[in-house]
């Protein structure tokens, strides 16, 4: 008798300590510039906070597409799932990395930006793609076009105005 009650009590203890998560609180990290902290689910709630990239949220309840949450200053409300990541964001040369937030934060999305990527939208083609251009015969004029398209920015508050009038993510309500 002794023994079974040794090994239930031993089988309890590594179970306990093999899953520490059982009962811990699920952690996202904002992933997205300009997320804010709504009261309500929807994204034309008041706004309790805004929240920069990399602030870890503990979630509570996950609502159709929206997270409620804590903020690490105590402040609770919701957040829409694709401003946040399940990860922290990667860090580059010390700094939280923007690169890619805007969009490459969406659930379920594989688009993602890297520096190499960046720099290239910076400085025109790439070396590969210019090398091709000119064993090609790509005349100077379509270089030119395409480098003038490649340097051409876009705005958070564009983008922000095509995911409200197109509906998309947290606007397709």
């Amino acid at each position: 008798m002794n023994r079974a009650i040794i090994f239930l009590i031993s089988f309890l203890a590594l179970a306990i300590l093999g899953y520490p998560a059982v009962g811990a609180q699920k952690k996202v990290w904002v992933s997205t510039t300009g997320a804010k902290l709504k009261a309500e689910k929807t994204v034309s709630s008041a706004t309790i906070a805004n929240l920069p990239v990399g602030t870890q949220l503990t979630v509570h309840a996950l609502k159709n597409r929206w997270y409620q949450v804590s903020a690490p200053d105590g402040k609770k409300g919701w957040i829409y799932r694709g401003k946040v990541s399940s990860k922290p964001p990667k860090k580059e040369g010390g700094e939280q990395n923007p690169l890619g937030t805007l969009i490459g934060s969406l659930t379920g999305s594989n688009i993602q930006a890297d520096a190499s990527d960046t720099s290239r939208s910076v400085r025109g083609l790439s070396p590969e793609a210019e090398a091709y251009a000119d064993r090609t015969g790509t005349p100077e004029q379509y270089k030119k076009a395409l480098d003038t398209i490649i340097s051409m920015k876009t705005s958070d508050g564009e983008i922000e105005q095509f995911l409200r009038a197109g509906k998309i993510g947290e606007y397709a309500e």
